[in-house]
């Protein structure tokens, strides 16, 4: 930012915050000790008049604000000022709503918002107004990769948007899975029967639209580049490649029927009349109406047994140990094929557990009206006899051994994802299945998208479900979860708005979800950098290369801005215009520590601004009060928090430092996937610094908080207070 800085402090009355504080102090700390040259106060800020007295400044220089009033989660777009460093004390949700109105508070209540008051003057001065990434791409063009279900509603509804549209299908005809299917489970009132896939008008949708241009026999050779400029070279069966540029991607490559032939027990591949459902939609399709008969003789089929969970649920190697989903209402819909076609005919879906999502129990009760049986057993074995198959099975109500004889057996198999190479292999499990590869990334982290579990490709199945952890790169459909047709559609939808916003984000410099419309971007100090390469390692996105003399190089337009990278650098060369080691150690340098005879310890709460500062505020709205004691930092990620932070609370006099992040692990909540993992590891090492300063381990704690937390993290923050006071203030006080 050029020229000189000129900061404004802007104290809101409004909400009860001009009855509760003695606004007139908080000016004047704004004044002498956060060294604001124009002070003002305002009956309510957020109004248009408060509005129009900061804009009159900023056009008068003010280059910088610190607003104290509400929450920095309240009334953002009014506070957001073009050009202008802007942060926010919040003085209501942090203070009035969580410390009681009684004369005995009034004290503590008006300290931490006078410390609020110096924290954000002191983080306006050390800001910068970011300009937007200069490196980016303006391609909106976004390319959909598979042609089925998933793919085609994407690239049907990107369209429909008004964006182009590249569609690349590995095989000679759109459609996929669905393709060979008879009819699909119902999706809409009154649930009662099986209905037209809709694939062909699907298809003919997609195949006439003017902004979709369709490539069959095609596959992903290799990508590379960024949002708004990924360079995609597509390898064709007929040798004719070509390279095109592309904005985002979604990867809605679909998913393969598990191999029944690790089915032994029952005798999968030893007889024709034991076959999968999609097998069954095969054998339908070919009747065209007439009856269905045995593969092996012919015959019109009487008795049809249909085994649920095969292969699935199961803890055996080689076997699925997750639920598919769609498996109970396709057995219940090819049960009504043989009923439908002749209700003479006996049919028994043996299950363990019946789910029928989408549907309710509608698409049940039309199965059990036309007198389809459903029992509860778990089938042990099915062997072929001289003229039928028989089927063994636990019965789980009489809780007693039972077989049922058929003419045909249908193995509810599940879905194994089409997801490519998973990162987490080894380099030899990594060549041995190159050929799989579904995008053939450049990144140094990986030829594909980064897996969670069983496979499925990562993304935060709570907050944002199409994201992964390749910026502008989204998966959709059963690559990234077990689904059926209708929310594989759901699913494709909500991937092709992502995908929009992707393109639209990466043309104007703004980062990616979470932080979208972030116009800053990781800088560092060359000079300074050690080469320690832990920022690129770190990096749970991909964004960090290196250069050929391995100093970092950062692509800005695959960065999400989280400050991962800055919280690895072990010498705080990383930094953001908005955001850096010296935002925020400017804030804990700011808070005015008591001395140790006070009796007023000070405690340190980072919060992560995805989860546990919005915990913090809802307590607020909930009145629900906490220590007048914690002084609250709103921190990107947990993964942003340098050690350094730590360090400097403890030697400024804090007497204990929390981490309140979001859940880690296999089923993380981190809204940057990693963050929380790599701050609880960093924690971790933190204990040696405290022996070396001669602090008590219980001094530095780390919880982690969700966003419905409201009524745990005040305890939470009252109970390291109280720690603090049952082991003493910190011997480090001035």
């Amino acid at each position: 930012m050029a020229g000189e800085m000129k900061l404004g402090a802007y104290i809101c009355k409004g909400c009860g915050l001009g009855e509760r504080l003695d606004c007139a102090e908080l000016a004047k700390v704004a004044q002498k000790e956060g060294k604001a040259q124009v002070v003002r106060e305002h009956d309510f800020l957020c109004h248009a008049d408060g509005l129009a007295m900061i804009g009159n400044d900023i056009t008068a220089g003010v280059n910088q604000i610190a607003i104290a009033a509400c929450s920095r989660r309240a009334k953002a777009e009014a506070f957001t000022f073009d050009g202008v460093c802007v942060t926010r004390a919040n003085l209501r949700e942090g203070v009035i709503w969580v410390h009681p109105d009684t004369d005995d508070a009034r004290e503590t209540t008006q300290e931490a918002a006078a410390d609020y008051v110096r924290m954000a003057c002191a983080e306006a001065k050390a800001m910068r107004a970011p300009a937007g990434n200069p490196n980016r791409g303006g391609s909106k063009r976004i390319l959909v990769v598979g042609g089925g279900i998933s793919g085609l509603t994407a690239a049907r509804e990107v369209a429909a948007a008004g964006y182009e549209v590249l569609l690349v299908e590995k095989s000679d005809e759109l459609g996929g899975i669905a393709r060979h299917l008879y009819r699909r489970v119902p999706a809409k009132e009154p649930f009662t029967e099986p209905q037209e896939t809709g694939l062909a008008e699907l298809v003919n949708s997609v195949c006439s639209n003017p902004h979709i241009t369709t490539l069959i026999n095609s596959t992903i050779a290799q990508t590379s580049g960024a949002p708004g400029r990924f360079t995609v070279e597509i390898a064709s069966t007929g040798g004719n490649n070509r390279s095109e540029t592309v904005g985002a991607i979604i990867q809605a490559s679909g998913f393969t029927p598990y191999n029944a032939n690790a089915l032994t027990e029952f005798s999968y591949g030893r007889t024709l009349d034991v076959i999968d459902q999609l097998g069954l939609e095969k054998l339908v399709a070919a009747a065209d109406g007439a009856p269905i008969t045995r593969p092996s003789d012919g015959k019109p089929v009487k008795r049809v047994v249909f085994v649920q969970c095969a292969g699935q649920r199961s803890a055996d190697d080689g076997r699925l140990p997750y639920c598919s989903g769609y498996c109970c209402n396709t057995s219940i819909k090819q049960a009504m094929y043989f009923k439908d076609a002749d209700p003479a005919i006996d049919t028994t879906i043996i299950y363990s557990d019946l789910r029928t999502p989408g549907n309710g129990e509608d698409f049940y009760r039309s199965a059990q009206r036309k007198d389809i049986t459903f029992t509860k057993g778990k089938v042990s074995t099915v062997t072929p006899t001289a003229a039928a198959l028989k089927v063994d099975f636990k019965d789980l109500i009489l809780d007693q051994d039972a077989d049922i004889e058929a003419d045909l057996v249908v193995l509810a198999t599940g879905q194994v994802p089409n997801s490519g190479i998973d990162i987490e292999t080894s380099d030899e499990a990594q060549a041995a299945a190159a050929d799989k590869s579904i995008l053939n990334l450049t990144y140094r982290q990986g030829k594909d998208l980064p897996q969670l579990r069983y496979g499925f490709t990562d993304s935060h199945f709570i907050c944002f479900p199409y994201e992964t952890r390749r910026t502008g790169i989204y998966a959709c459909g059963p690559v990234r979860r077990p689904m059926d047709m209708a929310q594989a559609m759901d699913d494709a939808t909500g991937a092709a708005l992502k995908a929009i916003q992707a393109v639209e984000n990466a043309a104007a410099g703004r980062a990616a979800h979470p932080r979208a419309g972030d116009l800053s971007f990781p800088q560092y100090r060359r000079e300074g950098c050690t080469q320690c390469k832990r920022c690129t390692v770190e990096c749970p996105f991909g964004a960090i290369d290196e250069d050929e003399k391995r100093y970092p190089v950062f692509n800005e337009s695959r960065c999400r801005r989280c400050g991962t990278c800055m919280g690895a650098c072990p010498v705080r060369v990383i930094s953001f215009e908005n955001y850096s080691v010296d935002t925020v150690g400017a804030q804990i340098k700011a808070v005015d520590i008591p001395d140790e005879f006070s009796e007023k310890p000070r405690v340190l709460i980072l919060a992560c601004e995805n989860d546990a500062y919005p915990a913090l505020d809802m307590a607020g709205m909930n009145n629900q009060h906490y220590s007048a004691f914690a002084r609250i930092i709103p921190v990107r990620c947990l993964g942003s928090v340098n050690t350094i932070w730590i360090t400097d609370a403890l030697n400024s006099g804090y007497d204990a430092v929390a981490l309140m992040g979001c859940k880690h692990g296999i089923d993380y909540q981190c809204h940057f996937v990693k963050g929380s993992e790599l701050a609880t590891y960093r924690a971790s090492k933190v204990d040696d610094t405290l022996k070396q300063m001669n602090l008590e381990p219980e001094r530095v704690q780390l919880f982690e908080v969700a966003i419905t937390d409201a009524l745990r993290t005040p305890k939470l923050i009252d109970g390291l207070v109280a720690k603090v006071i049952e082991i003493g203030m910190s011997p480090l006080k001035f």
